[in-house]
């Protein structure tokens, strides 16, 4: 067996890409075109120290609009010889296959995405807001994002999780002065009234223990949530872009909260792009913003030993009256080089700290390749920024490339594995490393 593997590696340096985890970058084209890459690799993966031969095909394609993204992982164990039952155990793993289908990207008049949700988003993010559907690898989904902007009017929808409908939202909005001759107003005529609905239909979701009856239970109300919105676009132009915001949320059997804040954008002629975001957020009891978000798929319901659990829900009903800030920064340096940094601090809750990071460096060293992911949350000080724990996620992948076409890198991957434990779900760290031999061919293009 190990003999026919590593003819298979010398035969094939096939795959891998690197948008297995991060958000996808790619830019509208101006005119039809096909562009992509067909890439894989072989090389090795560990699983919570349990090594196993990786062959990958990831090719990734895009003709005008759309685009395809596949992630086959085929990883045979170095001890027993046999394929990871947890990569194929179910129907539902071949279509997981399938990383993504699209048409346009996020903001465009007509947007749809099939598969898996890197960072999802509703509106200005005060309920939804860079949600994943795929945040533990044993557990990725296939969700939907589908959005149409009529010009007068539209809406933006999203569902994590087609097998089973767990988290769904949607929101339509309307911009009343389109209807009149107001419309053609500089500033004002771009006025957007927003209005948005989103819940979790999963019976996890309801899930929290019962130190009486010392039983998981789940009778406790839905998180249905809805929310009001209000937008004006000040300024809208080629270099800069600037807008400003109120959004109203209400948990409807819980609590409810504000959030006002400002937009802004600047492009620099593909030298510098920054945008920019700053949010105040008062909340009253029994309140969270942006409920579902990149850490919900594991928080949503966490059973921590046999008898404990934690869960989104009863985080929610124990929250108190509060306020805080969010900031955001996205830097974009001539084109390739990207960092995206966000954090929220809760005034009265010093272990409130939200923080998410995302730096790629694709093209601007020749030979080096870097992409990396982090996010944590309940931060507590500076200290506590950059560990690694059940609070943690993180992606790392370094790569040099000898030749054009051949990277040789290692990844690093903290996530989580779902286990199954009679009817719930207990979530457990998982680290992911493999290094890598990969073939990235690009085809297409300008």
């Amino acid at each position: 067996m190990k003999k026919v593997i590593i003819l298979l590696l010398l035969f094939s340096l096939l795959t891998q890409t690197y948008s297995q985890r991060k958000v996808q970058r790619e830019t509208t084209p101006s005119r039809p075109q096909t562009s992509g890459e067909f890439s894989g690799g072989l090389g090795m993966s560990w699983f919570d120290g349990k090594p196993y031969y990786l062959l990958n095909i990831s090719p990734e394609i895009a003709f005008g609009k759309i685009g395809v993204g596949l992630d086959v992982n085929l990883r045979i164990g170095v001890n027993d010889g046999k394929i990871r039952k947890e990569d194929w155990n179910e129907p539902y793993d071949f279509l997981r296959a399938i990383r993504y289908v699209r048409y346009g990207l996020k903001g465009d008049p007509f947007y749809a995405r099939l598969g898996a949700l890197d960072y999802a988003r509703l509106g200005h993010g005060t309920i939804v807001y860079y949600y994943k559907n795929n945040a533990s690898y044993d557990d990725r989904k296939v969700g939907l994002e589908f959005d149409v902007d009529f010009g007068k009017f539209g809406f933006e929808s999203v569902v994590g999780d087609l097998k089973r409908i767990g988290v769904w939202g949607l929101r339509g909005y309307v911009r009343p002065l389109k209807f009149t001759p107001a419309g053609d107003i500089p500033i004002i005529g771009n006025l957007e009234l927003g209005a948005t609905y989103a819940t979790d239909l999963d019976k996890n979701a309801l899930a929290h223990y019962d130190p009486v009856k010392r039983e998981i239970v789940r009778d406790w109300d839905r998180p249905d949530i809805v929310g009001f919105d209000i937008g004006l676009p000040i300024i809208r132009s080629k270099i800069f872009g600037w807008d400003i915001y109120f959004d109203y949320v209400k948990f409807l059997n819980y609590g409810s909260g504000i959030a006002y804040g400002s937009n802004f954008e600047f492009r620099g002629l593909g030298i510098l792009n920054i945008g920019a975001k700053i949010e105040r957020r008062n909340f009253g009891d029994q309140f969270l913003p942006s409920y579902f978000n990149y850490f919900y798929e594991i928080e949503r319901f966490n059973l921590r030993d046999t008898v404990n659990a934690t869960s989104k829900l009863q985080e929610l009903r124990n929250a108190k009256k509060t306020a805080g800030t969010y900031g955001e920064l996205i830097f974009t340096i001539l084109g390739q080089l990207q960092i995206v940094g966000s954090y929220q601090q809760l005034d009265a809750i010093p272990e409130s700290g939200t923080l998410h990071l995302d730096l790629e460096l694709p093209q601007v060293l020749p030979t080096i390749v870097f992409d990396a992911g982090y996010d944590r949350r309940n931060i507590k000080d500076f200290g506590d920024v950059f560990r690694l724990d059940e609070r943690s996620l993180l992606y790392a992948e370094v790569g040099y490339k000898p030749i054009k076409y051949i990277v040789i890198s290692m990844l690093y991957q903290w996530t989580f594995k779902p286990t199954r434990v009679g009817d719930k779900t207990k979530y457990e760290v998982q680290k992911r490393i493999e290094p890598r031999v990969s073939f990235v061919f690009p085809f297409g293009g300008k």
